[in-house]
């Protein structure tokens, strides 16, 4: 977006809210509505009884009702999960005061949970079910969704990829049930399911939407909850609600934070002193010579101090929400400028969204539009080839070699190479940063239009009808320096000239269309005592992806993308049509049996697979509400649940991989006719009988409440299997189709154990204070891998740098996803390890592949979420932990840098190590030591992800505003034996891990 488009489109906002703030009413009341432990409460809904007077409360849980009539008038406030509180008060001056103070209601029948297609009542819960509201988000410097929930949800674990601006994360709920398809969960956004995978030009499809903007997080955990959303709900149904508008008088909100990230760890390689020692005692032979000794320089230099700097954020967000006559309406702009801590890296990103939600026809038609979009640019650094180097690069080196060549910086040199630079060595990580300009500009808008219409003459009866869209398009360009020695004379032209530099071009844009319609019934029977909640409907959602391709060029060739006669440009789509049913049936208040099915179709699949079935059933027993506990002083809610269901999965599968088709070969493998090569078309590999991976799921769980419910929780227990597992298989010897095609075939299992519990731990007048823990227990297990159940086959995986083609994970029968496949190293009397010494655990007499066992996972079995929150008088604050125990991590970067063999590179030139080098000697030679077990380390963690506190000053500014401050601490300590940067590592494998920042922040909230 343009610098002056946005300038006036801020100036033009910012009018908009005075012109809106300058009604100034008589009559009106104003206070604060807090919870039990006196935190406000943003959102609660604040109204006049007999009235059409209401409110909102602000982020400060501050409200103010105005154009209120003289005399005695009843104020109302409430909040979901809160029991409804009413309180008189006689208005005879312009402005009065009111506080409200709510309590938990978890006996309330009326309280409303977000489900799949349309809400029911809490208390008619069948399914794991798990609501995060924005009163318990995690605080601080909060980039991308789904940060705000991390730790807080049993069974969902949520691992921030890495510490770059806006970067991806791995979330999963109740652990991987697939190999070749995605592990990610369904994310529905105000009704809105978004398409899976990313968008290019951005590292988070997920971060282009404004956190700021999210009202409450539902998680969606077992089958019986999730298959309402068939075929994509097999990893778990995340629903995000967005801020809505709501009537009464216009509220401005905003706030503004400011933050700034430091490095926390770096990579544990010698220092030039260390290194110097190391080169100058080394024993000649093997690799080490006389002559690269003599190669050691004289400076002094810290490569990852150079590359990593403190970084400052800029977050500011600006809201205004109220009605205009009966038009209740939202609307917010914001923006964010985060740096990283790896320098030249940016993400800055400007959001805007608004809400309308009008009813009509005496409330009887509900109308919702809402509209979230938002412009992004991003600068990349070269994050994983910049990081890598710094651990590698010669510290005894200079960083500028006093000349201009190759930008002035120092590189390893050979006078005999046609280039003037030595082979295979590292490049100067500053040069990466300082000579390669990679951006992009990304944008994505996510709209829907929802109508809910109560059907007269027919009581209990709606209809909803939902279109939307989320359309994303990213584009960019990396550009190189042609004095760049990573990129010095890369090209040749059409005349055989050297052309250096880089000059490449993107563009991808991802629209998806949804489409549903559903009616629902729902009646009470009190003559028998019954509740009947019917839901049926259809649903379409389309997925077209246009990517655009553009040749390779050096920096000095003029073509622009738009006149490249070489752009190519592919559109693939694929549709899903479901039609899908729910009956919940409640007996008595007290037994509620959930039914759901789905029949999904999908163009990814052959017309005789296409429809896939999915079905659950739920029962829910209310044991709170019997007789024998109804009295009871001690329990005050307790309730069996018990589940079923079948979900599937597709998008581990290609648009057209059942289908014949036909696709252009590759430079690498044209056909020669003469002197002339051309592409020729080829066979692409494919499998008619592909059809859906399934997860069925059981799950048994006990939800509980004690002492009105001042300590409540729940505990689950669930069995996972996945079924035709899509799997990628080699192609028989002498076809003449590509190497690998997709195919169903196998299974897996994960089953678990969830724990959860809240407490109100001190509850005075003046202090509160709350405790939250959660506790998952997972283990997963490939149960088959091929047709005829062959128990000992696996297929490695997980790929390592150092030597060549090495992995060091594999899938196998009988072990978890991606355990790691290793030699067993021997060790000393005093426990160092030997070199190239493994054992021959098949007692053959020789160590081969033979002797590879199956060791460690990288996914923890056990994994918990800590967190606490306290008011004292107007201060507040909390934190939250995380914890990992039992998982493991391969130390790429000590076994990759960590051999004399690396240090003294037989090409000729000289590389720093890890230390770990000082106390394994490992001379490099052969490759089965990057297979050690050695590498293999306990990352086992405990994290305090969050610490905050604020402050209420209260009314400022004439009793105008409300002004609450903020700071928070990210990132706040690590403790783990893990010797890397961070014991954290989605996958399990550690190389050139972007480190995760101390951030400090700083935050003011000024509601009006």
């Amino acid at each position: 977006m343009k610098k002056n488009y946005l300038k006036k489109l801020c100036f033009l906002f910012f009018f908009a809210l005075i012109g809106l703030s300058t009604y100034a009413q008589t009559g009106s009341i104003s206070g604060k509505v807090v919870d039990e432990t006196n935190q406000p409460l943003p959102g609660a809904a604040v109204f006049i009884e007999g009235t059409k007077i209401s409110t909102q409360t602000d982020a400060n849980g501050a409200y103010r009702l105005s154009s209120i009539n003289y005399g005695n008038v009843f104020v109302t406030v409430s909040f979901i999960g809160y029991t409804n509180l009413t309180k008189e008060v006689s208005l005879s001056t312009t402005s009065t005061s009111l506080n409200f103070k709510l309590v938990p209601s978890a006996e309330s029948l009326s309280e409303v949970v977000v489900i799949g297609y349309g809400t029911t009542r809490k208390s008619d819960v069948t399914g794991a079910i798990t609501t995060v509201t924005s009163k318990d988000f995690t605080k601080g410097q909060i980039t991308s969704p789904e940060q705000l929930i991390a730790g807080k949800v049993a069974g969902v674990q949520i691992t921030q990829g890495s510490g770059a601006p806006g970067s991806s994360s791995t979330i999963r709920i109740r652990g991987s049930a697939s190999l070749n398809s995605t592990n990610d969960p369904l994310i529905v956004v105000d009704g809105v399911p978004l398409a899976s995978g990313g968008i290019s030009g951005s590292a988070n499809a997920l971060a282009l939407i404004n956190p700021n903007d999210i009202e409450s997080f539902t998680v969606l955990k077992d089958a019986s909850a999730t298959a309402i959303y068939g075929n994509r709900a097999s990893n778990g149904v995340i629903i995000i609600t967005t801020k809505k508008g709501v009537s009464g008088k216009a509220q401005i909100t905003f706030n503004t934070n400011y933050s700034l990230a430091t490095v926390a760890n770096t990579t544990d390689i010698l220092s030039a002193d260390q290194f110097r020692d190391l080169v100058t005692n080394a024993t000649i032979g093997g690799t080490v010579t006389e002559a690269l000794k003599a190669k050691m320089g004289t400076s002094s230099t810290d490569w990852q101090n150079e590359i990593y700097e403190n970084a400052a954020t800029t977050d500011n967000n600006l809201s205004v929400s109220g009605s205009y006559k009966d038009l209740p309406y939202r609307i917010s702009l914001g923006y964010l400028n985060q740096n990283g801590i790896l320098t030249t890296g940016n993400l800055e990103r400007v959001s805007l969204s608004g809400n309308l939600s009008p009813s009509f026809l005496k409330n009887t038609l509900k109308v919702n539009l809402n509209v979230k979009s938002s412009f992004s640019k991003n600068v990349f650094a070269d994050e994983s080839t910049v990081i890598g180097n710094s651990s590698n690069f010669d510290p005894t080196q200079p960083i500028y070699s006093g000349n201009t060549n190759f930008g002035g910086y120092f590189e390893h040199l050979d006078a005999a190479s046609s280039t003037g630079l030595r082979g295979l060595a590292p490049r100067n990580p500053l040069s990466y940063l300082n000579l390669k300009d990679n951006t992009s500009d990304v944008s994505r808008m996510i709209g829907n239009l929802t109508l809910d219409y109560a059907i007269p003459h027919i009581k209990g009866l709606r209809a909803n009808a939902n279109l939307g869209y989320d359309i994303a398009k990213g584009s960019g360009n990396i550009i190189v320096s042609p004095t760049a020695s990573f990129e010095y004379q890369r090209f040749k032209d059409e005349n055989g000239i050297a052309r250096s530099g880089q000059k490449n071009f993107y563009k991808q844009q991802k629209t998806n269309f949804v489409s549903d319609a559903y009616l629902n019934y729902l009646t009470d029977l009190k003559s028998i005592k019954s509740r009947i909640d019917l839901t049926g409907g259809i649903a379409y959602q389309e997925f077209t992806t246009q990517d655009y391709y553009f040749a390779d060029y050096s920096y000095d060739e003029v073509k622009k993308p738009n006149s490249d006669p070489n752009f190519t440009y592919d559109e693939p789509q694929n549709r899903l049509f479901s039609i899908y049913g729910r009956m919940i049936y409640t007996f008595n208040d007290k037994y509620t049996l959930t039914t759901t099915v789905r029949s999904d179709a999908s163009s990814r699949i052959n017309s005789n697979d296409r429809v896939g079935i999915f079905p659950s059933a739920a029962f829910a027993w209310r044991i709170a509400e019997e007789k024998f506990l109804k009295s009871s002083t001690l329990i005050s809610d307790l309730k069996l649940r018990l589940g079923y269901g079948v979900t599937g999965q597709q998008d581990g599968i290609a648009n057209y991989s059942y289908q014949n088709t036909y696709n252009l070969s590759s430079a690498t493998a044209n056909y020669q006719l003469g002197n002339t090569f051309y592409a020729m078309y080829r066979p692409d590999g494919y499998n008619p009988n592909l059809k859906w991976e399934t997860t069925a799921t059981s799950n048994i769980a006990l939800d509980y409440g004690f002492l009105k419910n001042r300590i409540y929780g729940t505990l689950d227990f669930y069995y996972k299997e996945t079924s035709d597992l899509l799997s990628t298989v080699t192609q028989a010897a002498g076809t003449n189709f590509i190497n690998e095609f997709t195919t169903n075939v196998g299974s897996m299992t994960n089953k678990g154990v969830e724990f959860m519990i809240n407490t109100v731990a001190i509850d005075k007048k003046d202090f509160k204070l709350n405790f939250g823990f959660n506790a998952t227990y997972n283990k997963n297990k490939i149960t088959k891998l091929t047709l005829n159940n062959d128990s000992s086959y696996g297929y490695q995986t997980g790929s390592i740098s150092g030597g060549t083609g090495n992995s060091i994970q594999i899938n196998a029968v009988g072990s978890p996803i991606n355990t790691f496949y290793v030699y067993q190293q021997v060790y000393d009397t005093e426990g160092k390890p030997l070199d190239n010494v493994f054992v021959d655990r098949n007692g053959d007499g020789q160590v081969t592949s033979s002797d590879l066992y199956k060791y460690k996972s990288p996914n923890a079995d056990l994994f918990l979420g800590f967190n606490s929150s306290f008011t004292y008088k107007k201060w507040n604050g909390g934190f939250t932990m995380r914890a990992n125990l039992n998982n493991y991590v391969y130390n790429n970067v000590a076994s990759s840098t960590g051999t004399y063999r690396n240090v003294f590179n037989p090409l000729g030139y000289l590389n720093n190590a890890s230390t770990d080098i000082l106390n394994s000697e490992f001379s490099g030679d052969g490759d089965k030591y990057f297979l050690s077990d050695y590498y293999i380390q306990n990352a086992s963690f405990l994290r305090m992800d969050n610490l905050n506190f604020g402050y209420s000053f209260g009314k400022v500014l004439k009793g105008k505003a409300n002004l609450n401050v903020s700071g928070n601490i990210q990132n706040v300590f690590v403790i783990t034996k893990y010797d890397g940067v961070d014991p954290e590592i989605s996958g399990g494998i550690d190389n050139s891990f972007y480190p995760r920042p101390r951030t400090f922040s700083l935050g003011l909230n000024l509601g009006f």
